[in-house]
C-alpha cells in the first residue's frame, strides 16, 4: 500500500489541496497503482515551523 506524504507551508486551500490529491492519484493511477491501495497524506507546517537558509519562513 504506498503512503504519499506532502509536507508544505500552511497556507492553502481546501480546493489547492483537493487538487494536489487527485494529482498523486492520477499519477499513481497511471502507473498501474489502484487507487484503493494508495493513501495521501497532507502535513501543514505552521511557518514558523520551518526553515530556510538559516531563518525562519515566518520572518522571526
Amino acid at each position: 500500500m504506498p503512503v504519499v506524504e506532502v509536507k508544505w507551508l500552511e497556507g492553502r486551500s481546501t480546493e489547492q489541496k483537493k487538487k494536489l490529491i487527485e494529482g498523486i492519484f492520477r499519477v499513481f493511477e497511471e502507473n498501474g497503482v489502484k487507487k484503493e491501495s494508495l493513501h495521501v497524506i497532507i502535513e501543514d507546517v505552521p511557518k514558523t515551523n520551518w526553515g530556510m537558509n538559516g531563518k525562519p519562513v515566518s520572518g522571526k
